[in-house]
């Protein structure tokens, strides 16, 4: 399975950007999906989920009410649309598919796109 993130780039506080993740590979298997982030010198952090059919979805804290999570099956593609972002966003976004359920911890994924970078000016 291969992951290919995009649509990172470079905007200002309180702009919006939408990022790709393109599956490829096995895709005959549905995978929970979830995008992680990392800032420079800090633990890659939990973004948001969203289970195999699309359903349910879960947010970090700190995105919450700002960012949203969609799949598109037929497609193998997840979006993460983000709203209002914030200097405090900037950082790598990947993506990632895991087997059961949606966790916020990236060791409980098996599958990482490369990590397309997202930076918010001020």
């Amino acid at each position: 399975v291969q992951l290919q993130a995009s649509g990172g780039g470079v905007v200002q506080a309180g702009a919006s950007l939408g990022l790709l993740c393109t599956v490829t590979g096995r895709t005959g298997i549905p995978y929970v999906m979830a995008w992680f982030r990392q800032a420079s010198g800090k633990e890659r952090e939990f973004v948001a989920g969203i289970n195999r059919s699309g359903v349910l979805t879960y947010y970090g804290d700190s995105v919450k009410g700002r960012f949203s999570i969609s799949r598109d099956n037929k497609k193998n593609t997840v979006t993460l649309q983000m709203n209002s972002l914030k200097p405090e966003d900037t950082g790598a976004y990947y993506c990632a598919a895991g087997r059961e359920f949606v966790e916020r911890s990236p060791d409980e994924y098996d599958y990482w796109g490369q990590g397309t970078l997202v930076t918010v000016s001020s």
